[in-house]
C-alpha cells in the first residue's frame, strides 16, 4: 500500500508549504511509503484529488487544498487531522498501515497482549488454588471425621 500525498509545488501560500513540509517531513521521518502527486502541474492529480476527497470533508467553497492524504484510494484525510493523528501518536492508525515493530504504536499493542496473557495467567493460579483449598477443606473434613471416631472408641 501506497500513502499519497496530495501537493501543490508552486503555491503561493507559505502557510499550504509549512503544510505540505511537515507532512512530508514527518513521513519522512517514519520511513513511511509515499508518493507526492503535485496538483499545480498535474490536471489529472487535481481532478483525481477533488473527486476523491468526500463531501463532508471538504471546505464550504467545495475546493480542498493542498495537502491532501490517501492510502491508495482511501481518503485517509487533510492537513489538520494528519496533524490531530500527529498529536495523538496514530499517524500509523491514520494513515491505515500497521506499525512497524518496535514502534509506540506496536509497543503499546504488545502491552495489551502481554497484560491480557497475565491477567489470564492470574485467572487460571486463582482457579487453581480455590480447588486446592477445596481439596484442602474435603481432607480436612475427612481428616476430622476420622479423629471424631477414633476419639469415640
Amino acid at each position: 500500500m501506497v500513502i499519497k500525498v496530495f501537493l501543490a509545488t508552486s503555491s503561493g501560500s507559505t502557510a499550504i508549504k509549512k503544510k505540505q513540509q511537515d507532512v512530508v517531513g514527518f513521513l519522512e521521518a517514519l520511513k513511511v511509503d509515499y508518493t507526492q502527486l503535485d496538483i499545480a502541474c498535474n490536471e489529472e492529480n487535481r481532478k483525481w484529488m477533488r473527486q476523491n476527497v468526500p463531501e463532508e470533508k471538504k471546505p464550504s467553497n467545495g475546493i480542498p487544498l493542498p495537502p491532501q492524504i490517501f492510502n491508495e484510494e482511501s481518503y485517509c484525510g487533510d492537513y489538520e487531522t494528519f496533524f490531530d493523528a500527529k498529536e495523538d501518536n496514530s499517524v500509523y492508525a491514520f494513515l491505515g498501515l500497521a506499525p512497524p515493530p518496535g514502534s509506540k504504536g506496536h509497543a503499546e499493542e504488545d502491552e495489551e497482549q502481554e497484560e491480557e496473557d497475565l491477567r489470564s495467567e492470574e485467572e487460571e493460579e486463582l482457579q487453581q488454588l480455590e480447588e486446592e483449598e477445596e481439596a484442602d477443606i474435603d481432607e480436612e473434613g475427612e481428616y476430622l471425621e476420622e479423629t471424631q471416631e477414633e476419639e469415640a472408641e
